[in-house]
C-alpha cells in the first residue's frame, strides 16, 4: 500500500499501533474484522490488507480477473513463506529456498507474455498486484541475495518498477529502507 501511495503521488499519515497497545484489545474491537490494517479516507474506512490495493485493478473485467489471479498467487506464496519463517529454523528456510523456483517461474511466464519484463504484470498500466510482487521480490532479494539470478525477466521487471521515480525515492527514503520486513516474523 506505501508503494502505491507514493507512486501515484499521494501523501498519506501513519499510524503504527505496536504489539503492546494492540494487545490491550481496545482498538481491536473497533476494527471490523478485529484486525489491522485500517485505512481512512475521508468519510471511507476499509479494513483488511489488500482492500485499498484495489483502486489499480486495470481496465476491464478481463484485466481484473488476471490481478486477481497475480494477487491469489502471491497471496499462496506470502502464506507458504510465513509458515517456513515461523518454524524459524534453517531447514524450513533450506527447504523454502530450494522450492522458491518453482514458485517464481508463474510470474516469469506470466511476464514472457508481455514485453520482455519492461511491463507490468498484466495490461498496460500498473495495477495493485505489480506493487504486491514488487513488494515481494524486494523482500526476497534482501533475504536471498541472488534469488532472481535464474529469472531475466523478473530482475528486468524489478529494475523497471525501481525507476519509477515517485516509487524509487520512496524505496531509497529512509522509511522504507529501515523499515523491517515483518514485524511478526522478526525480519
Amino acid at each position: 500500500m506505501r508503494m502505491l501511495l507514493a507512486d501515484q503521488g499521494q501523501s498519506w499519515k501513519e499510524e503504527v499501533v505496536s504489539l503492546d497497545a494492540w494487545g490491550q484489545g481496545t482498538l481491536k474491537t473497533s476494527c471490523l474484522f478485529g484486525q489491522l490494517p485500517k485505512f481512512q479516507d475521508g468519510d471511507l474506512t476499509l479494513y483488511q490488507s489488500n482492500l485499498p490495493d484495489s483502486w489499480l485493478y486495470g481496465k476491464g473485467q478481463q484485466e481484473a480477473a488476471l490481478v486477481d489471479m497475480v494477487d491469489d498467487g502471491l497471496e499462496d506464496l506470502i502464506r507458504h513463506f510465513g509458515q517456513q519463517f515461523l518454524r524459524n529454523n534453517e531447514e524450513g528456510k533450506a527447504q523454502y529456498l530450494k522450492e522458491l523456483p518453482g514458485h517464481l517461474k508463474p510470474f516469469e511466464t506470466l511476464l514472457a507474455q508481455k514485453k520482455g519484463g519492461q511491463s507490468f504484470i498484466v495490461g498496460d498500466q500498473i495495477s495493485f498486484a505489480d506493487y504486491q510482487l514488487l513488494d515481494l521480490l524486494l523482500n526476497h532479494e534482501r533475504l536471498f541475495p541472488g534469488s532472481l539470478n535464474d529469472f531475466p525477466l523478473l530482475s528486468a521487471y524489478v529494475a523497471c518498477l525501481r525507476a519509477r521515480p515517485k516509487l524509487k525515492a520512496f524505496l531509497d527514503s529512509p522509511e522504507h529502507v529501515n523499515r523491517p520486513i515483518s514485524a511478526r516474523l522478526k525480519i
